[in-house]
């Protein structure tokens, strides 16, 4: 097959629409990923390829073999159409568009993490990544999130899209999932120390944006507020690093119970 050298090239000029337009992703349920590690992940997770783009000189064909075996379309190109579509200065050598992933949420649903509108791409890129890590049950984009699957979130989840359950609801969607368990709300001002919580049992954490915190959505269906105690002058943390730190001490309770009662501890 011909290299393609043509940035105006019909598949091309879709590859870069779909890299940059959140509605034509949505309307196409598609979303692209670039370089290895993304790739390999979202395959080894059950990603469906539909479309990649390979540098001859550049791929890695242990992962065109895999992407091929797939049945997906492989198209040469030239580094330049490369960097015209990717979001990147160095752009590596292989791109693949994929079917956004469909969420398998376990039943019962124990774990839930509620974002509120996380606007900062790199911070929900990293959330993610922290609550696939974390074994969390599900993961939900309340209204006011920036696109998940935009390229720096993407960048920044390290493959946790394909790792673990992510839905987009409303409030009333939302209380729909929470039924029947605490649901907590983290705030600089709570008089209640995360650790003080029994994290043991079916829960759900609602995280605020940046600078507003959590919004009357939220505050409405929040039973508890929750605090991380701050050394100093220091007034709270970045969103991205209370998560990690309020979602692995929920993990730590979970395991020390684990491994007091013999059971193995949860995924």
């Amino acid at each position: 097959m011909d290299i393609i050298n043509s940035t105006q090239n019909r598949r091309i000029r879709y590859i870069k629409s779909l890299r940059s337009k959140a509605r034509l992703r949505r309307v196409e349920r598609k979303l692209v990923l670039e370089g290895d590690r993304l790739i390999a992940d979202a395959l080894r997770h059950g990603g469906i390829p539909e479309l990649a783009l390979y540098v001859p000189e550049d791929a890695n064909y242990h992962l065109v073999a895999q992407l091929q075996n797939k049945r997906c379309t492989l198209l040469p190109v030239s580094r330049e159409v490369l960097l015209f579509v990717s979001d990147t200065q160095q752009p590596p050598g292989l791109l693949g568009v994929f079917h956004l992933p469909k969420p398998r949420i376990p039943q019962p649903t124990e774990r839930i993490l509620i974002l509120d509108g996380i606007r900062e791409p790199g911070n929900l890129g990293t959330i993610l990544r922290s609550a696939a890590a974390a074994g969390m049950d599900l993961v939900i984009l309340a209204p006011g999130c920036v696109d998940p699957y935009n390229a720096k979130v993407l960048r920044a989840g390290m493959g946790a899209h394909f790792r673990s359950p992510l839905v987009e609801a409303s409030w009333k969607e939302i209380r729909g999932f929470c039924r029947d368990m605490p649901i907590y709300a983290a705030a600089a001002d709570a008089e209640a120390k995360y650790t003080e919580i029994d994290w043991r049992g079916p829960w759900s954490l609602i995280l605020g944006n940046e600078a507003h915190g959590i919004s009357r959505g939220a505050r409405a269906l929040a039973r508890t507020s929750i605090a991380i105690p701050m050394a100093g002058a220091a007034e709270s943390l970045n969103v991205a690093s209370a998560a990690a730190v309020i979602l692995f001490e929920a993990r730590r309770q979970d395991l020390a119970e684990s491994v007091g009662t013999g059971k193995p501890g949860a995924a």
